[in-house]
């Protein structure tokens, strides 16, 4: 019989028994009943030979071990027994160990080696004579003493075989050559045709067990018994050996430690030995299950009596692992663990099939490996590896076959191949010419690009656009791409042709000349004479261009003489058909020739890209330095309310401190009703002036102008002033009204109103702002009364001379209004700018600045420690938000009292400001930061005494201050363009985390400027800091020219690596470097 035509075994269940079992009374039925009850098909039975103590070592194959009685009467009783219950019987035969008594090993003891043994009282001696003793191991690859066996064993096999015995568990297979096994399979077959054949490989090599393949054997025995639940090889063995016979799983090994001496002191016996059954009947094609196993027996299988013992009951147990065997039989295809080792829980798949891509349907084991702890799943980790099968139901009906894991839990999802998504086809010739129209060039990764919407990228006027995108096709004509860009008040599209960069890249730049709206696009085609004049200067060079190559360009050329205005393709066409060839391919590949073709040809397969947006904005869109004030605060007798004349004379002051914006919080009249008073309580007193963010009283709302203030007129004098001081004036844009705010008497559709005629005031919790209301911006009446209004607000203050916008918590109004809002204002404005404070989110922070917003408070406040600098202005250069975003570092706010400042003393002001001013082109200071001001409200980042809720006059000749510094700062910053922007800044490294090193470069390569910072404002540090020398093309031992910004001192250094030291009194270096001159 051919081996490879045997029908693979159908998942065996095994229950395997030792001898001794037989000797109790009715032994053989009372275990073919036992067997046949827990759900078993195959009885498997140890050797039954007579021997000494081990039965692995046969003293005799005639006589069994039970008092004697010949093999055959106890096989044939035991088969008569498996009979009545449908069980096969099966036998354990080694034929590689003996006893040295054996009559085989005293008839041929040239077939054997022996291992002498030696009585128990005394040692052996070489030198005496005795009878054999020990164990006689066969030279089974030695084959005349291979046929010496089979002569003794075969007559016998034919007995046992008669007596009713269907198969054999062949143990130690690799001690013969796989021939030899495929000869005894093959010859006990001649006799049973149905015989069974198990070979029992654990310990064996994966080689060994592979050479095993053409034997004919029916399973082989998996190593399970030893995985532990995560590792992979229990996968790689099923995969390796599959194809040799089907797995047979064990959840012990029969004659191996018993499972419960194994466990853990107070471990869960019942959890371990379920896991340990289920994790056999889940990864084996059948089952074999040593006696005991079911009542978690300690002792070795064959000692402490014939049948097992009364420790535990796992028979209900047992035969539903049984069952899953059976029922996962058509599952004896591939297995896949789609798990890591390290994994909380295992995920192993079993297919229907030999090839996952062909298997109708899958088993999904989920394992449990600890019986301690619960596991979690997350599909989506290993699903993917599954992705064709689904979806998957537990076996058990439980609803969410993903649920947790309990402690050792084993787990079965079932589940069928899914069927595909099909769709209609664009068959036919339609189809087909639809197709043919598609672009045949490739526009992609454009840059800069803005994404999620059709949003503008951010640059300044002036600035020159580095364009950078992706162009191919198929094939390998030569392409030419084209830069276009306009005005968006102009139709007219200027251009320039982009250089390859290669590998599909191309570079191109435009100027921005105007301030505004711009649009760029690119346009790409098959450079028809460009592939053509590529192509014939490779042929000449080599010798082969022909007379139809010539001829070729010359109709190229042909073709686009009518568009040629000039007349010379014309006629150049006419002069190649009569010249030389030699002379004909020079002209071809002339410039002017490439020029004239360039201008003229039909632009082949042209396509273009979707225009993208930029607006070009004002300077200080990118670089200024803020000031915030309150008006009413420029006075020295807390009694009297400043006014903008008092503003007027703290120009001087304000400027020479380098500031060139100054911000005002809302300067229009407030409410009386629910008025605030000082810190934020709720009684006002009669002098209490209130929160200037409750907007609105009889005297007007958004529109006026606190009367205290001054009038318009006042209004328009300071700006003005300012002006003259080289001063632009911000102001605050609040949306929000205190409850005497006109519009809610003249439009009260625009506010939400509760039940009981009131208005809910405003709240940001923990927060209450009981002196606010705050509009709806979608209730019917508001729309678009409310949004027209509030646009018309900024164009009244826009008018008046203001050109920049604070905008107070824009994230709690509608995306879609700013949008519309900051479009209608710039499209007669252009040079209007707005500034985002939103302490939000990062989504909405980029939204926000996406939609228009000039520049955005930021995290700066927050960040502490060099990781988190790093990190965050890492993100804002490097990675989306640098073509959109502009973060204005303000040190401080009315509302933000950093918990740094407040306990940082002096030092602590001076590095956030050295801070903010290098690393940012934006800066911003809340009046009192030059003071030192930080006296909290307890357990809070809020200042006491806060400005916002009374009149504060201060002493700016204060000694304590750091105006000096602050003055010096902006004035740098104003000096060197590398200080102008956030977008170059380059970190470097130091050796201590508490010094932070960074580098920022002018746009034109000759200003470079380094600052050192020491981030502890109460400690002083030294740090080994490595110099950019490769910024200025120098070698690291070279020397540079190194100015020091602060001191005005100018020194050189040797070599990349300084020693720099700073302490709280000098918390932070500004030095510039350059080459030596």
């Amino acid at each position: 019989m051919n081996p490879a035509a045997r029908s693979r075994l159908a998942a065996p269940r095994l229950y395997y028994v030792h001898p001794i079992a037989l000797s109790v009374p009715d032994g053989a039925a009372r275990l073919a009943e036992r067997a046949s009850d827990l759900g078993f098909d195959h009885l498997l039975v140890g050797p039954l030979f007579q021997h000494r103590g081990d039965i692995f070592r046969p003293v005799d194959h005639d006589a069994s071990s039970l008092d004697g009685a010949p093999v055959e009467a106890v096989l044939r009783d035991l088969a008569q027994a498996c009979g009545a219950h449908g069980l096969r019987l099966l036998m354990d035969l080694d034929l590689s160990r003996f006893d040295a008594e054996h009559p085989l090993a005293a008839a041929h003891p040239d077939a054997f080696t022996l291992r002498r043994e030696a009585a128990a009282d005394r040692p052996i001696d070489p030198r005496t004579p005795s009878p054999p003793q020990g164990m006689a191991i066969a030279r089974l690859r030695d084959a005349p003493s291979w046929e010496h066996i089979l002569e003794g064993i075969l007559p016998r096999a034919a007995k046992w075989i008669e007596a009713g015995l269907q198969g054999f568990r062949l143990l130690r297979p690799d001690q013969a050559e796989p021939r030899q096994w495929t000869a005894l399979i093959e010859r006990l077959r001649l006799t049973q045709p149905d015989l069974t054949f198990i070979a029992d490989t654990p310990g064996l090599s994966r080689e060994a067990a592979l050479a095993l393949a053409p034997c004919g054997f029916d399973g082989l025995i998996s190593s399970a018994a030893w995985w532990d639940g995560r590792a992979p090889w229990i996968a790689e063995e099923h995969e390796d050996l599959r194809p040799v016979a089907p797995l047979l799983a064990q959840p012990e090994a029969p004659f191996g430690p018993r499972l419960a001496t194994r466990l853990a002191p107070g471990a869960d016996i019942g959890a371990a030995y379920v896991r340990a059954l289920r994790l056999a009947a889940s990864t084996g094609s059948g089952l074999l299950l040593p006696m005991g196993f079911e009542a978690a027996d300690r002792a070795p299988l064959g000692e402490g009596g014939g049948l097992p013992g009364e420790n535990a009951d796992l028979t209900t147990e047992v035969r539903a692992a049984n069952r899953l065997v059976a029922e996962l039989a058509p599952f004896d295809g591939t297995m896949r663990l789609l798990t890591g080792p390290s994994s909380p829980a295992t995920a192993l798949l079993r297919a229907s099939g030999c090839d996952l891509r062909t298997a109708e349907a899958v088993i999904l084991v989920l394992i449990n490996p600890s019986l301690d702890t619960a596991a979690a799943l997350d599909p989506s980790t290993f699903l993917p590896a599954a992705s064709a099968f689904g979806p998957f139901e537990a076996m058990d009906g439980r609803d969410d076959p993903f649920e947790t894991l309990a402690p050792g839990e084993v787990r079965l999802l079932g589940a069928r191949r899914s069927p595909v998504i099909s769709s209609a086809s664009r068959a036919g010739r339609q189809g087909a010419k639809a197709a043919a129209k598609a672009p045949r060039l490739v526009i992609e990764e454009i840059s800069p690009q803005v994404a999620g919407g059709p949003f503008a990228v951010k640059r300044i006027v002036g600035e020159t656009v580095e364009v950078g995108a992706a162009v191919y096709a198929d094939g390998h004509e030569q392409l030419a791409v084209e830069l276009r860009w306009r005005a968006v008040d102009t139709d007219a599209w200027s251009s320039m042709r982009m250089t390859s960069e290669g590998n599909d890249l191309w570079s191109g730049r435009f100027p921005l000349e105007r301030m505004g709206r711009h649009q760029f696009a690119i346009q790409a085609w098959v450079d028809r004479y460009g592939s053509f004049h590529r192509d014939l200067g490779k042929k000449i060079e080599a010798g082969v261009a022909q007379a139809v190559d010539l001829e070729e360009g010359r109709r190229l050329i042909a073709e686009a003489a009518g568009a040629d205005q000039t007349g010379e393709l014309g006629t150049l066409a006419e002069e190649i058909a009569h010249l030389s060839a030699d002379e004909a391919g020079q002209r071809l590949l002339a410039p002017d020739t490439v020029r004239l073709m360039d201008q003229a040809q039909s632009r082949a397969f042209v396509c273009a890209s979707e225009a993208q947006c930029l607006d070009a904005e004002r300077r200080e869109a990118q670089f200024a330095s803020w000031y915030e004030l309150f008006p009413r605060s420029q006075t020295d007798d807390a009694s009297r309310h400043g006014t903008f004349d008092d503003v007027i004379d703290r120009l001087p002051a304000i400027r020479a401190m380098g500031f060139d914006v100054l911000y005002f919080p809302p300067i229009h009249p407030i409410g009386q009703r629910h008025r605030k008073g000082k810190n934020n309580s709720l009684t006002a007193g009669s002098d209490d002036p209130g929160s200037p963010y409750a907007i609105g009283s009889a005297e007007g709302g958004h529109d006026a102008i606190h009367p205290e203030l001054g009038t318009f007129e006042d209004f328009r004098r300071l700006i003005a002033a300012a002006h003259e001081h080289g001063l632009e004036i911000a102001l605050d844009f609040a949306i929000q009204c205190s409850p005497d705010h006109p519009w809610i008497k003249d439009h009260p559709g625009w506010f939400d109103w509760r039940p009981d005629g009131t208005i809910k005031y405003a709240e940001n919790p923990p927060k209450k702002y009981q002196d606010i209301v705050n509009v709806d911006f979608y209730r019917p009446e508001a729309i678009p009364d409310l949004w027209i209004a509030l646009r018309d607000v900024v164009l009244l203050w826009v008018r008046e001379g203001v050109r920049t916008f604070r905008v107070d918590n824009p994230h709690t109004k509608p995306f879609a209004f700013w949008e519309w809002m900051i479009r209608e204002v710039r499209a007669a404005h252009p040079d209007v700018i707005f500034l985002s404070e939103a302490f939000t989110r990062p989504r909405v922070m980029y939204r926000l600045a996406k939609i228009g917003f000039s520049q955005s408070y930021s995290y700066f406040t927050w960040r502490h420690t060099k990781a988190e600098f790093t990190d965050y202005l890492t993100e804002l250069t490097t990675t989306e938000p640098k073509d959109f975003f502009r973060p204005n570092f303000f040190v401080n706010t009315p509302d933000i009292n950093p918990y740094f400042l407040q306990t940082s003393g002096r030092a602590g002001f001076l590095i956030r400001a050295v801070l903010a001013s290098t690393l940012s082109g934006l800066w911003g200071v809340y009046s009192g930061f030059e003071l030192l001001e930080s006296e909290p409200v307890p357990g809070k980042e809020e200042y006491k005494d806060s400005e916002k809720y009374e009149i504060r006059p201060r002493d700016w000749d204060a000694a304590q201050g750091i105006i000096p510094q602050i003055s010096q700062l902006n004035r740098l910053r104003k000096s060197h363009p590398a200080l102008q922007t956030h977008l170059n800044v380059q970190f470097l490294p130091a050796n201590n985390d508490n010094i932070l090193f960074y580098a920022k470069l002018s746009p034109d390569g000759g200003d470079l400027i380094l600052v050192a910072v020491n981030l502890d404002p109460h400690g002083a540090h030294e740090a080994d800091v490595e110099a950019p020398f490769w910024r200025l093309g120098l070698a690291d031992d070279a020397s540079a020219h190194v100015d020091d910004l602060l001191t005005g001192k100018s020194f050189t250094w040797q070599g990349k690596w300084r020693r720099l030291a700073l302490n709280p009194d000098r918390p932070y270096l500004i030095f510039r470097m350059e080459a030596p001159r």
